[in-house]
């Protein structure tokens, strides 16, 4: 009997070594990942964050709830899915810190999520990091809007003057009315859209205005109607009527 222990000793320790490697093995085969999500505040992609922020976990099924932790302190727990924390950094001192969480399962046996790095900024740290990204955003609209300014002018006066009544190609921006001049034309691709409208310029008498996308008939109406304008294009030739003559004879007779 000793002899037969003896011979199957080496299979009965490698058995035990398997069960033994095995039982925490569990824990590992099972995976819980942790995300970063901004709600409101500043985040610019790379760990460095401030604001409201909430850490969401995707856990197998069989977890019954999930601790959440910063460096490795529980700050609160969730025990339904879809398992979710929100945080406000401004809570907390800011520098660097270690997101994570951590699974309970019903036996006891806990797994652990991936970890985050994140840079917690102070308030001010936060308006400094957005302002050095706004202003030079802001000064490259700015340039590219006095370009289109430009570009337009020089093409506006490089093109000959539009005979009154002519039929013009609107294209795929389609074409409004001047609110100078009142003559139609197409809109320009490099424009400024604004709350009211759109701050286009005329090709016509060169001036800015808002201006709106006109339906294609009706710019087709502003086309013909050139055509009853006088030699400056300035209005309609209206023949005045007997009691417009009497009305101006009247105010004409005041000055003399």
């Amino acid at each position: 009997m000793h002899k037969l222990i003896t011979k199957f000793s080496p299979l009965l320790l490698l058995l035990a070594v398997l069960a033994a490697l095995a039982a925490p093995g569990r824990a590992q085969e099972v995976t819980m990942v942790l995300r970063l999500q901004r709600d409101f505040g500043y985040g610019d992609g790379s760990g460095r964050i401030q604001g409201l922020f909430s850490m969401n976990v995707t856990a197998p099924a069989d977890v019954e709830k999930v601790i959440f932790q910063i460096d490795g302190q529980s700050i609160g727990e969730d025990a339904s899915f879809p398992f979710k924390l929100q945080f406000n950094t401004d809570n907390y001192t800011p520098g660097l810190h270690t997101l994570s969480a951590v699974g309970k399962l019903p036996d006891g046996v806990e797994i652990a999520s991936n970890e985050i790095q994140a840079q917690f900024l102070s308030p001010e740290e936060s308006r400094n990091a957005t302002g050095s990204i706004i202003i030079p955003l802001l000064g490259t609209i700015f340039g590219l809007m006095i370009l289109s300014f430009a570009f337009t002018m020089i093409s506006i006066r490089r093109k000959p003057r539009l005979p009154l009544g002519t039929p013009r190609n609107y294209g795929f921006m389609g074409g409004t009315i001047c609110p100078k001049c009142g003559r139609p034309y197409a809109l320009h691709f490099l424009k400024i859209n604004l709350l009211v409208g759109r701050l286009d310029i005329c090709p016509h008498c060169g001036k800015w205005g808002i201006v709106h996308p006109l339906p294609l008939q009706t710019l087709r109406d502003a086309e013909a109607a050139e055509l009853d304008w006088d030699k400056d294009g300035k209005g309609q030739v209206k023949e005045m009527s007997e009691e417009e003559k009497l009305r101006k004879d009247l105010d004409d007779s005041r000055f003399q």
